[in-house]
């Protein structure tokens, strides 16, 4: 298990503090997760030699609810907590706020880092602009963030 928390999903998260989350990529994470998970900790012995795979309940008590949605959730929150405490002529800062000048195409609009982070964080019912400047609360909430089920 200590492979996996160490050098398996850092490998397949890199970079996830600007991921879009859709629904798509959703599904092909938790599939790689439980596939690689069932390959850790192998079959479950039952009565008489009988060997069955582990269910995703069963994994999910292992890892202790601590799954790879939430993780780049949580880390996408704590990216958003660094890039508001930085300071305003920060490039970081300065291109996370601009704006295009030309309008938008037609049709439904692209889903958008900013959009989908703040929809996490109604689904958490955070206030967070005020908690945002504080380092250690910010921390606890991502913390917090990597065992939630609704988020």
């Amino acid at each position: 298990m200590k492979l996996y928390w160490s050098v398996i999903r850092p490998v397949v998260v890199y970079g996830c503090e600007t991921w879009v989350l859709k629904e798509s990529v959703i599904q092909k994470l938790c599939v790689f997760e439980k596939k690689i998970l069932r390959k850790i900790f192998g079959p479950t012995k039952e009565a008489k030699s009988i060997w069955r795979i582990k269910t995703n309940m069963e994994l999910d008590e292992l890892i202790k609810h601590r799954n790879i949605i939430n993780y780049v959730k949580a880390q996408r929150l704590s990216w958003l907590g660094h890039t508001n405490r930085m300071p305003e002529t920060s490039i970081v800062k300065r291109t996370h706020k601009w704006k295009p000048f030309t309008g938008t195409p037609a049709g439904r609009p692209k889903s958008r880092w900013d959009g989908d982070v703040r929809h996490d964080l109604k689904k958490k019912l955070v206030k967070w602009a005020k908690q945002v400047q504080d380092r250690s609360k910010w921390k606890a909430i991502v913390e917090k963030a990597k065992t939630l089920s609704e988020l």
